[in-house]
């Protein structure tokens, strides 16, 4: 079965929208599986008959049901208990797609993807609400960072909330705000670096930054998630600033969590 997915995404309802390019129709009885990459767990969908012979077919695939776990999930095609993995040439990746399925209230976060192979497969993360790091700065003596609210349900217009950005220390209980500026899901905040430097007899540790936002019942971490770059304490270094011979310089967990590293 000659089967090249060619155009692949979760839509915002989390619905997996696949348009395939075929040599012939998929026959009555083709089901769709998912399988866990990790504990092997399967899920599958009995796809319905093409009504006429076509060198495409398109396919929708309600997520939500099939109960997934989060992880990464391949696909196949099964006939007749045989099945093959489902080829793709579909890079699978949106900015602005992914920044618009991050403006809803989600428990959990479907992403469709090309695996380096160039087999389709699916990233399933937990969603809680955060704050989504899209640009940082060390300028005029600041740290400064903005980017936008994701799974917070909070609508991407001009209303403004009020917001505090605070650092902490957590070794020392030592902790610093600052306002932030949020209009819509967009933020913007800033530090003064002398402040962080003082606040820490020590000069040496790792502050974690969190935004606490109006009508958001818990702080929001900062990270980078909604994008196609994984591990990013390995792959993205950032030039660090100096404070009276004390460097400062941004960072991320292995979780792709914020930090801002002192010292060191």
């Amino acid at each position: 079965m000659g089967v090249v997915v060619t155009d692949a995404e979760v839509t915002l309802a989390d619905v997996l929208s696949l348009r395939l390019a075929i040599d012939e129709p998929l026959e009555d009885g083709t089901e769709l599986v998912l399988r866990h990459r990790t504990t092997g767990v399967e899920r599958d969908v009995r796809l319905g008959k093409p009504g006429a012979r076509s060198r495409e077919a398109t396919l929708a695939v309600s997520l939500a049901p099939l109960d997934l776990s989060a992880g990464r999930w391949d696909a196949y095609l099964r006939r007749d208990g045989k099945r093959s993995r489902l080829r793709s040439v579909d890079p699978g990746f949106s900015l602005d797609h992914l920044d618009a399925y991050a403006l809803c209230k989600r428990t959990l976060a479907y992403r469709s993807y090309r695996t380096r192979n160039g087999f389709l497969a699916l990233k399933i993360s937990d969603a809680e609400p955060a704050a989504e790091v899209r640009a940082i700065w060390f300028r005029e003596g600041r740290f400064e960072v903005m980017g936008l609210l994701a799974y917070t349900g909070l609508e991407d217009d001009d209303s403004r909330h009020e917001a505090t950005l605070t650092l902490d220390r957590r070794q020392t209980s030592a902790r610093l705000s600052a306002t932030a500026f949020v209009q819509g899901v967009r933020f913007h905040a800033a530090f003064s670096l002398v402040d962080v430097v003082a606040a820490d007899p020590d000069a040496v540790g790792i502050w974690e930054p969190a935004l606490q936002v109006e009508g958001v019942p818990t702080p929001l971490k900062l990270g980078a998630w909604l994008d196609d770059v994984d591990g990013k304490r390995r792959r993205l270094h950032y030039p660090s600033a100096r404070v009276d011979g004390v460097p400062i310089r941004p960072c991320y967990t292995a979780d792709d969590e914020l930090r801002i590293e002192v010292g060191g």
